[in-house]
């Protein structure tokens, strides 16, 4: 069996997430909030604990100071615990005045830590996906093939694929191909390592194992700065790359669109990713609130998390998030309402009565919104769902992706109509 006391937990905490702004104007990827009470750093950080992964080291650089905070409240160990979570952040150093230019380059530029940890084996993940692994089948996977490199990879279709990077498997299971977002029909045709007509093609998780030499062996010869575009294609030609094939759910959240249809996909009865698991929970930080107080309200396929106050509403196919208070009289359809990070005290309130509270005022109609935390919307307010809406941006909220998106702490006065 692998010994996991020997394999690193390296999770790669996102450039600017420009896809997924403006949800990432003020966070880092990893920290933007998910089904109700999660953040997406706690899915691999998560997936770690139950492989008894316990060194993990957290790369950051871009609005980090929300995933700090998160990751020091939520992951601390105790002196007893053998293993830590530690937080690297991009600095300059007397090698490198820059920033990190790409998921390879971050590594690279923080060997010297990387390499202190002593593990055989390092598990490259990223921050904003959501899946459930056992990364000790992953290992085992990787350590039994006898390979140097081995990739996560999951089956894909003809319709994907030129958005996604595809390898190519042998008999074995190792890559013998591998091509970033291949568009040529005549690259795609070459490229297939099944008979599923659905889905011949396996594509990167862009999650990897390596052992630890040969990562820093490849860092050191290979000048690129991506593990995908650089590292895997010049890892083909020198070493032995293995592909672990997983085809349960795993979602790469990395735009507006993917992130509001992910969310309310967990609101539906029968949700494809499972946060009820009992075996393999989903952790994130404890916040001691009470249960939520629904007074004369009516739901359909709502996923609501702790600490709300709705009132005389009608809620269907929405993700309601933590501390949300929702008015009466309010239709909020098709949403993900990301909650609060406080409850107003009434004192606040008074002082600042020309504003709305935090929250969904009276009267107000909404479909096919994303409201982020610390949002006021005001008594009367209309957000519809506009087909080929074009891409906007205002002081207090955003059209992305044919979505509205009331930013962190942004302010909708009463009877406004977007």
């Amino acid at each position: 069996m692998v010994d996991m006391t020997k394999v690193l937990g390296l999770i790669l905490g996102g450039g600017q997430g420009s896809r997924l702004y403006p949800l990432t104007k003020e966070r880092a990827k990893p920290a933007v909030p998910l089904a109700g009470k999660y953040r997406l750093i706690d899915i691999p950080m998560s997936n770690c604990l139950h492989a008894g992964i316990d060194k993990i080291a957290i790369l950051t650089q871009f609005n980090s100071a929300s995933l700090h905070r998160h990751i020091y409240r939520t992951y601390a160990r105790d002196m007893f615990t053998k293993g830590w979570v530690q937080i690297l952040a991009a600095e300059q150093t007397h090698q490198s005045h820059d920033w990190y230019q790409g998921t390879a380059d971050a590594v690279r530029k923080q060997w010297v830590e990387i390499n202190e940890a002593g593990a055989d084996h390092v598990l490259i993940l990223a921050g904003d996906h959501l899946y459930r692994m056992d990364y000790q089948e992953f290992l085992q996977h990787h350590i039994d093939s006898g390979a140097d490199v081995t990739v996560a990879v999951q089956p894909a279709s003809r319709e994907d694929a030129p958005a996604l990077g595809i390898l190519k498997l042998g008999e074995s299971g190792e890559i013998v191909q591998f091509k970033e977002k291949p568009k040529k029909a005549e690259e795609l045709d070459g490229l297939k390592s099944t008979d599923d007509p659905e889905k011949p093609y396996m594509a990167s998780m862009g999650i990897y194992v390596f052992k630890t030499e040969v990562l820093n062996e490849l860092l050191s010869r290979i000048e690129g700065d991506d593990f995908g575009k650089n590292m895997i294609p010049a890892a083909l030609e020198s070493n032995k790359v293995q592909g672990f094939v997983f085809d349960s759910f795993w979602e790469d959240i990395g735009t507006i669109r993917r992130f509001y249809e992910v969310n309310l996909l967990m609101a539906q009865e029968e949700p494809p990713f499972d946060f009820y698991n009992a075996e393999r929970p989903i952790y994130t930080r404890p916040r001691f609130l009470p249960g939520s107080e629904i007074n004369g309200a009516a739901f359909e396929n709502v996923l609501m998390a702790d600490g709300c106050i709705i009132h005389n509403a009608t809620i269907r196919n929405c993700v309601v998030g933590l501390r949300s208070m929702v008015g009466n009289n309010v239709s909020l359809t098709n949403s993900v309402m990301m909650g609060a990070d406080y409850y107003e005290t009434d004192d606040e309130k008074e002082k600042n009565i020309a504003r709305p509270n935090i929250g969904i005022g009276d009267g107000c109609v909404i479909d096919g919104a994303i409201i982020d935390k610390n949002a006021r919307i005001g008594n009367g307010v209309i957000i519809r769902n506009i087909p080929d809406r074009p891409d906007e941006e205002h002081p207090n909220w955003v059209a992305r992706d044919g979505l509205i998106i009331v930013p962190k702490n942004g302010v909708i006065p009463d009877n406004t109509v977007i």
